[in-house]
């Protein structure tokens, strides 16, 4: 915001104010002459206060003989104007403008020294300028006919606080749909940017080093949170894809991308190259497109695959930067409030290269940073979660060691979500009481009751999800007892006797987290955990029972969102537990496993595929010197039907494949 227009902001807000008519004539008022008479009577004990008050009077004189033609001259003399006044005249202000507690403590403290001077005390001047430079440090708070106080003309934020709130277009309103999830979604900016955790684990040298931007050649970028455009990046200019607001409905903002007939056109053209099996031609529309959102996440993948990281993550951030440039003046990356339905194609290309962008932080070991982008893309659809990033945020939140965060959003979310039906948060906020209870500076009681907790839920957890035990102790390379292989409740039965649903979040919880298991300490707690565990068992705690009907009656098929975060997660345990129905479909990079009942805003045009000409040279010539030359002769009829029955053959075999998957 520039000085002028601040300038103006400051001026309309006292403006607001009621003005004394007095001010602006040249004539003195009542009040005035009796303290100018009273000041005649005064003259022998002339303090420094009255002084100070007789000058105040002479500058309001000589301010009233001033022509108020220019607006900016009174806002200048009204900046004047509230330095010097005297706690007197404020006192004797009206009572529409009421005075707060720190203006009442500045007139006790101007009491003082009158009491002083009164009782004879002669002071130097040079306490006069004390008391009069520490009356200049203090502002009064004044407050306005509407009850609200006026913001002090150095608080900017404050102002533009009271603006939003005056105009009701606050764009991060403090209601959320619910207390609990504008806590646990409330994402930071500063957090965004991974070099702000570089920064906290090297320094800022090391992370910067001698980087030095170039003034030459240098082109001028917007100002974004999620990524920080490059100079090497084509010049940007908008490809097509703008953002609009839908609906707000209860405090949450809806909004949606929209493609343009141009954008449109584009996709059409990445499609047709997609289904040619041939990057080289994503690459050829990218060199027209710089910036299209679904080849940029198509290309990198292809870039992943070929071990070009460093190629691949700049193709996600250009997708990113690309989307925020588009995106709308109300929506809030941080507030929590705003939406985004995954069922329209536009907004999932937004829900990937946030999704990707993250798992790339994760990799380069920021996953402080990595936490707050999962809480994003959580935020904008958390009742329907279309990534399942409920299976991914307990790993990152242990990897940063945000232990009671994770433990807010276990207790917030538990009544609606049934959080403790996921194996990852069943073992994950176990794990959290225990890392808990090792803190040095925590007290001792406070750590015992840690400890307990974390072995009551880790006993629990082994009790309902037995089939964790064993792939977790082989993925972390130690050998288990042989009281405990030989055991029946945590032997091979336990994995083959699971149901596919839960077969998939086990082998996806294992083989993402069993590095956080193998510290010598974790281990030595799972072990007596363990023991702890086949003692219940043994002793036929009801416990067990209950959980094994649980376990029958649930978790028979996963929903498809489950399915589409293990695609995007690429953990080998758990890709290899997917059902035939999803492996055996093709997966698209730029849309995996999309929605059954998606919201179409435009379809694609039906392509007419010719056929291939069987026709020889000699006749192609023939057609081209004459247009109605026709060599077509007809087939006999046996040929005919051995066609016909090979084409049920083959009908008959797709069916049986459908029967069989």
């Amino acid at each position: 915001m520039s000085t002028r227009a601040l300038r103006r902001l400051k001026g309309k807000q006292r403006g607001q104010e009621a003005l004394d008519l007095g001010d602006l004539t040249l004539a003195e008022s009542p009040e005035e002459q009796a303290a100018a008479e009273e000041e005649q009577l005064d003259s022998a004990n002339v303090s420094p206060l009255s002084e100070r008050k007789g000058s105040g009077r002479k500058a309001k004189k000589n301010k009233a003989q001033k022509n108020f033609s220019n607006i900016y001259e009174l806002i200048g003399d009204a900046d004047n104007e509230a330095e010097k006044i005297s706690p007197d005249e404020e006192a004797e202000k009206p009572d529409g403008n009421k005075t707060s507690g720190l203006a009442n403590d500045d007139n006790r403290d101007t009491e003082k020294p009158e009491q002083k001077q009164e009782e004879g005390s002669t002071k130097s001047s040079s306490s006069g300028d004390r008391v009069k430079k520490k009356k200049k440090k203090k502002k009064t708070k004044v407050t306005s006919d509407d009850g609200q106080e006026a913001v002090p003309d150095d608080n900017i934020d404050l102002l533009l606080e009271n603006l939003e709130q005056s105009n009701g277009l606050s764009l991060q309103n403090e209601d959320c749909g619910g207390s609990d999830r504008r806590s646990v979604l409330h994402v930071e900016h500063r957090n965004l940017n991974p070099e702000t955790e570089l920064k906290r684990y090297f320094g800022a040298r090391a992370v910067q080093g001698d980087q030095r931007p170039r003034q030459r050649n240098r082109q001028f970028h917007r100002s974004t949170w999620m990524t920080s455009p490059k100079d090497s990046w084509p010049r940007f200019s908008r490809p097509g894809i703008s953002m609009t607001l839908l609906q707000s409905k209860d405090g949450i903002q809806y909004f949606t991308f929209e493609h343009s007939r141009d954008y449109q056109q584009v996709q059409f053209k990445f499609l047709d190259a997609v289904e040619s099996m041939d990057p080289n031609n994503i690459v050829a529309l990218l060199q027209l497109n710089p910036y299209h959102i679904d080849s940029l996440l198509q290309l990198s993948d292809v870039c992943r695959i070929q071990e070009d990281q460093e190629m691949a993550r700049d193709l996600i951030e250009r997708a990113l930067y690309s989307f925020e440039c588009a995106f709308h003046p109300l929506f809030s990356l941080t507030s929590g409030t705003c939406r985004l339905d995954y069922l329209r194609p536009e907004n999932r290309a937004f829900y990937l290269a946030l999704y990707k962008h993250m798992m790339f932080l994760e990799k380069r070991g920021c996953p402080r940073t990595a936490l707050e982008y999962c809480k994003l893309i959580l935020s904008l659809d958390p009742d329907s979660d279309p990534l399942c990033m409920l299976l991914l945020i307990d790993f990152l939140t242990l990897r940063s060691r945000e232990y009671q965060s994770l433990l807010q959003l276990y207790q917030d979310w538990e009544v609606h979500r049934n959080l403790s039906q996921l194996p990852n948060f069943a073992f994950s906020t176990a794990l959290c009481h225990f890392h808990l209870s090792q803190q040095e500076d925590m007290d001792p009681e406070e750590s015992n009751k840690e400890r307990h907790k974390a072995d009551l839920m880790l006993q629990d957890s082994l009790i309902m999800f037995p089939g964790v035990l064993m792939p977790l102790l082989d993925l972390c390379t130690v050998q288990p007892d042989s009281t405990v292989t030989a055991h029946a409740f945590f032997g091979p039965k336990s994995q083959i006797g699971q149901p596919p649903a839960l077969a998939e979040l086990t082998s996806l919880y294992v083989g993402r987290t069993c590095s956080l298991w193998r510290e010598a300490a974790v281990m030595l707690w799972l072990e007596e955990s363990v023991k702890e565990v086949l003692r219940r068992v043994d002793a036929k705690d009801p416990q067990v029972e209950d959980c094994q009907n649980k376990r029958k009656q649930r978790y028979q098929s996963a929903p498809r969102n489950i399915h589409r975060h293990v695609l995007l997660s690429e953990i080998k345990e758990a890709t290899s537990s997917l059902p035939l129905e999803v492996t055996s479909q093709p997966v698209m990079g730029f849309d995996p496993l999309p929605p059954l009942d998606s919201v179409m805003s435009y379809t694609r045009p039906e392509r007419q595929h010719v056929g291939a000409s069987n026709e020889s040279t000699l006749s192609l010539f023939f057609r081209s010197l004459l247009p109605n030359f026709n060599l077509q002769w007809p087939e006999p009829p046996g040929l005919v039907e051995a066609s016909e029955l090979v084409k049920e053959r083959r009908n008959l075999g797709n069916h049986l494949n459908k029967i069989l998957n």
